[in-house]
């Protein structure tokens, strides 16, 4: 190691629209000596920067992970952040979407303070959020749903309550789809509850596929939904402009907006 010690930074870089990066983390990459990079997110974020004429200098280290495989283990990452910094250089972590947000950045900045490196994290739009939104879905919205949960599809989500007004986003849920639908449905939202599958959100693949949680996992079997998707269960589904006309029945002025939930009474879609 050298005498100076440099500093790491978690950058969250949102789900792979450059657009959708923050100010302070494109500022750290052009600051940087080395970008430490996921593949979701962080890859599509650095091409997209190259593509808008964005010059940065610093060294690429691809890091990424693959669904079910990782190609760097994490005690890997980890022991490479505190190294470069040991260097005296300025490393830039860039992770898709969040860091914080089933994205291990604790893990890495707790490393990195066990062992003496500066650390800060700079927060990023994380898919939750913004890949249900380009499929023109809120998680909440006045009269419809007043919370969401986010987990992953690898999670025991039975303990997940509420009904439909209840919003739950499942992350790395396309393998487990099945089994979270079958799970869901036995709780209080039923088989009717209204499902979207929105792949390669913000990417040249997006696609978004509506059903019901009695129906989805057949229809992502037929169409060969793939990862990454974000998963989208609840009547804010029906919301969306890709819903179709049997799932489209909640009428915005039927009811009191500032009602609470259970005061409302949207059609139910039919049984599919």
């Amino acid at each position: 190691m050298t005498g100076a010690t440099g500093k790491v930074w978690l950058v969250g870089a949102g789900p792979g629209d450059p657009g959708l990066l923050t100010v302070r983390g494109l500022r750290a990459l052009e600051r940087a000596d080395v970008i430490v990079a996921d593949r979701l997110g962080a890859r599509a974020v650095l091409d997209g920067l190259a593509a808008e004429g964005v010059i940065l200098t610093a060294e690429v280290v691809d890091v990424g992970k693959l669904p079910g495989h990782h190609a760097v283990p994490q005690d890997n990452i980890n022991a490479l952040l505190v190294q470069l910094a040991g260097e005296g250089r300025s490393v830039v972590r860039l992770k898709g979407g969040d860091p914080y947000i089933f994205g291990r950045g604790l893990e890495e900045l707790a490393f990195c303070q066990a062992a003496g490196v500066e650390v800060e994290v700079v927060a990023g739009i994380t898919s939750a959020i913004s890949v249900p939104a380009v499929a023109g879905i809120p998680l909440t919205h006045r009269g419809v749903a007043t919370a969401f949960t986010v987990a992953t599809g690898h999670d025991q989500i039975r303990e997940i309550g509420g009904g439909a007004d209840h919003t739950v986003v499942l992350l790395m849920g396309v393998g487990t789809l099945a089994h979270s639908a079958l799970t869901l449905a036995r709780g209080e939202r039923g088989v009717d509850c209204p499902v979207a599958v929105v792949e390669d959100g913000f990417g040249p693949g997006q696609r978004v596929t509506v059903g019901t949680l009695a129906t989805i996992a057949a229809q992502a079997a037929e169409r060969g939904v793939r990862s990454p998707a974000v998963v989208v269960v609840g009547d804010v589904v029906r919301l969306s402009p890709y819903a179709p006309a049997e799932l489209a029945t909640l009428d915005l002025s039927s009811f009191d907006p500032l009602a609470a939930p259970g005061g409302r009474t949207p059609r139910k879609a039919p049984s599919l």
